[in-house]
């Protein structure tokens, strides 16, 4: 069985306490390979690896700094088809999935960084005959980049490409839960000579490794991607030391449909917006809203092209949902549809798990699940489950569904479907939450923040967002 090594000054090593924890493919049920459990001791060596580096490393030109990770974006499209495959054994996410999204945009995330940097401007104040003053950019040292088990690579080199191109070196946890290509990324770094301890990849649990980091004197920031108690968490302990901190939290996703809208198009996305990898994106819009003249005729059409979703094995071509990434996440999501029918919510499809056949009888698959009936206010409808689970409702006027909108404590993203430009302009200004789709969802510039509002999160990624998180700005004013 494969041991998945931690990947610290340019070396692959075991964790110094020499103990593993199973790593379960969500497929199957099974163990497939061995991660580190590692402690304070392997993120102690990381950061003094990236200490060392951090000199040499941030005196580098960027245009230097940019063949680095470029390589790297090379490399990782040369061996798609292993990442890929890695992604979804891991994950439980179908295979065309990988092959087609996550793997992809891993490789922008360094392109786009590694070109940026060449882009990145500083400004310049004149003061006329008094004085000149203009304005740096430096890295600020060791960063730390702990990223989520929903889209492992994507979402753990968006974090750590904007990092490294700005000349910090950087100590990164992926979740114990999907670690396989994390490993395989540290790989890569050493196949195209990144100079040891720019990168320091440490395996293991939250509780251990990402609370080491948290807390880590010598580790001045921090970016971090998951569930908002944790973000809490780590607030509680990185406020108090100033740390830089980048929070990217939960969301409980509107997506309000109104009569005017394109019917086919809003039908389709929706769908696509429900139950994309399992409905395990942040991203996902889980409450649907539908002006009431259209309501029945698109919750009957959202019913009927829900049950016609394969639900399979990640290798299984015809596959729209795979498996959920593992056995005590898919409880989860099965108590709070017990909840949603106490909570009176009568559901129209799904709600149960599925059994496959064979070696993936064992495997975490869900149904994918539409509830009805359920007030905005009760806890199906506030808290977040991150699943293949949405529930859907009427609403009259656009100041009622603002309202609903607009009442949980989340703010990432919402979606507005309509053809009446005065609305959607309404519909964006009102709608509390960092991101709004306008007849369309999760269509991405990398060039534009990312992030939420209220509890969804602290700070902002993507674009030069990213690349000024990193760095801290300096004032020089010369006089003259």
């Amino acid at each position: 069985m494969e041991k998945i090594q931690n990947y610290i000054g340019g070396e692959l090593c075991e964790p110094q306490s020499g103990n593993y924890l199973d790593n379960y493919n969500p497929a199957t049920g099974a163990v497939y390979s061995l991660i580190p459990d590692s402690d304070h001791s392997d993120v102690d060596k990381a950061v003094v690896a990236a200490q060392t580096a951090f000199p040499a490393w941030s005196r580098l030109s960027s245009e230097k700094r940019m063949g680095y990770l470029m390589a790297i974006a090379d490399k990782i499209e040369e061996n798609l088809e292993d990442l890929a495959l890695a992604e979804s054994k891991d994950n439980g996410k179908p295979l065309w999935l990988s092959k087609a999204v996550d793997i992809p945009r891993a490789a922008s995330n360094f392109r786009f960084y590694a070109t940026a940097i060449m882009h990145d401007k500083t400004d310049c104040f004149d003061m006329g005959e008094v004085a000149i003053n203009y304005t740096t950019r430096k890295p600020i040292g060791v960063a730390g980049c702990i990223s989520p088990w929903n889209l492992p690579l994507y979402l753990f080199t968006w974090k750590i490409a904007p990092a490294l191109a700005t000349g910090n070196c950087v100590v990164a946890k992926p979740s114990e839960v999907t670690p396989m290509t994390a490993y395989l990324l540290s790989k890569i770094c050493r196949e195209v000579g990144l100079p040891a301890g720019v990168l320091n990849i440490v395996h293991g649990l939250g509780h251990k490794v990402g609370a080491t980091i948290t807390e880590h004197i010598d580790i001045p920031v921090i970016s971090f991607t998951g569930g908002t108690s944790t973000g809490q968490q780590i607030a509680r302990v990185a406020a108090p030391m100033f740390k830089k901190m980048s929070l990217e939290l939960g969301g409980k996703n509107p997506n309000i449909i109104f009569a005017d809208c394109d019917f086919d198009d809003a039908l389709s996305t929706t769908k696509r917006s429900s139950f994309a990898n399992q409905g395990q994106i942040c991203l996902c819009g889980s409450r649907i809203f539908v002006e009431r003249p259209i309501y029945e005729k698109f919750r009957d059409a959202f019913v009927a092209q829900t049950k016609k979703m394969v639900v399979g094995h990640p290798l299984d071509e015809k596959a729209k949902l795979g498996a959920v990434v593992s056995k005590d996440h898919m409880e989860k999501v099965l108590s709070y549809v017990e909840l949603a029918k106490e909570e009176g919510g009568t559901v129209l499809v799904g709600g149960k798990r599925v059994i496959l056949d064979g070696e993936y009888a064992n495997g975490y698959y869900l149904e994918p699940t539409i509830i009805e009936g359920l007030p905005f206010n009760c806890r199906t409808n506030q808290e977040e489950i991150f699943g293949p689970v949405v529930t859907i409702m009427p609403f009259d006027t656009e100041e009622e569904v603002l309202g609903y909108a607009n009442s949980t404590k989340y703010g990432l993203s919402s979606t507005v479907w309509t053809s009446n430009l005065k609305r959607a302009h309404r519909m964006a200004g009102n709608l509390d939450s960092g991101i709004v789709w306008v007849n369309t969802w999760l269509l991405r510039d990398l060039r534009t923040p990312f992030g939420g509002a209220k509890q969804s999160g602290v700070g902002r990624e993507g674009g030069f967002e990213a690349l000024h998180f990193f760095t801290e700005p300096k004032n020089v004013c010369i006089k003259l």
